[in-house]
């Protein structure tokens, strides 16, 4: 796989105008004109950069990763260095917006060095982006408008400090977004939960659980064509609990009906659901259940 650790390097080969600074670029047609497209196809690629984007395709169609992406009301995505990167053939023609790019190390020693990585949205594919009002629109635009400007000035001593306040700010108004989005995608999240279910069972009916063991959670996203970092954060924001909590209830809920039949013991009860080393199933049990699995089945027999 072709990894580029420049971003002029990025920008070559995305057959991009040349950056005006070594380690930042950005191209803006929020106004007059429009966005550079870049090559028409890529197989799958990384590189060292981040890239902040907002794409309204005025004619055209774009094909993006696995997913044929609806960017007509626009739409704000993000992309981490060393994300894997590919897009089909498209048929883009005319596209309005803003594309950022900037190289990890044009954060070095800057507080946004650290809190960028703590931006689950970083972590989305681009059929997650986050969609703007009108409104929001309009107050990313104000900011990208002023890195533009600071961009296109002669760069002098504080032109980087600038840059990276206007990067800050653009990254905390996406947050506030994506705390938007996810609230008004109730039926969105529910859905969610319920094929996150749904999966699981068929994971366990098909007798993976016996052979391969405790799916982990970029399994479960991946066949429900989401990221991992997504399926955390909708499930959080919607039910209170994550991903991961939510394949343990799973798990204690299948744990509950097999501990009902006598004849196994706890450990062929553990062994039955995945877990490698008894202990641990007991210890997670009883952080779940607030007793023990011996305790539950006593509890039962008595009843």
């Amino acid at each position: 796989m072709q990894h580029f650790k420049t971003l002029s390097a990025y920008h070559e080969y995305l057959e991009l105008p040349r950056p005006e600074h070594p380690m930042f670029s950005m191209y803006s047609a929020l106004g007059e004109g429009y966005l550079p497209c870049p090559k028409e196809s890529s197989p799958p690629i990384t590189n060292d950069c981040y890239s902040i984007s907002f794409k309204k395709i005025v004619k055209g169609d774009l094909a993006y990763g696995r997913t044929k992406y609806d960017f007509t009301n626009g739409a704000l995505f993000f992309i981490a260095p060393r994300q894997v990167l590919q897009w089909e053939s498209s048929a883009v023609f005319e596209q309005k917006g803003f594309s950022i790019h900037f190289h990890e190390d044009f954060l070095k020693g800057t507080e946004l060095a650290q809190q960028i990585r703590k931006y689950g949205f970083f972590s989305y594919s681009a059929n997650e982006a986050l969609h703007l009002s009108p409104k929001e629109e309009r107050q990313i635009e104000l900011i990208v408008e002023n890195i533009h400007l600071e961009y296109q000035n002669n760069p002098d001593s504080f032109s980087k400090d600038i840059i990276i306040a206007h990067l800050s700010t653009l990254l905390k108004y996406a947050q506030r977004f994506y705390e938007r989005q996810f609230t008004h995608r109730e039926e969105l999240s529910n859905d969610l939960l319920e094929r996150f279910n749904q999966q699981l069972e068929t994971y366990f009916d098909s007798g993976q659980l016996q052979e391969n063991g405790i799916p982990n959670i970029e399994q479960i996203a991946d066949g429900l064509s989401v990221s991992q970092r997504y399926l955390s954060d909708t499930l959080k924001k919607e039910t209170g609990k994550t991903s991961t909590e939510h394949l343990h209830l799973y798990l204690m809920d299948e744990a509950k009906n097999i501990l009902l039949n006598p004849n196994k013991t706890i450990a062929e009860v553990a062994y039955e659901l995945g877990f490698e080393y008894p202990p641990y199933f007991s210890r997670l049990f009883k952080k779940k259940e607030g007793i023990s699995p011996s305790e539950y089945r006593e509890r039962f027999e008595l009843n």
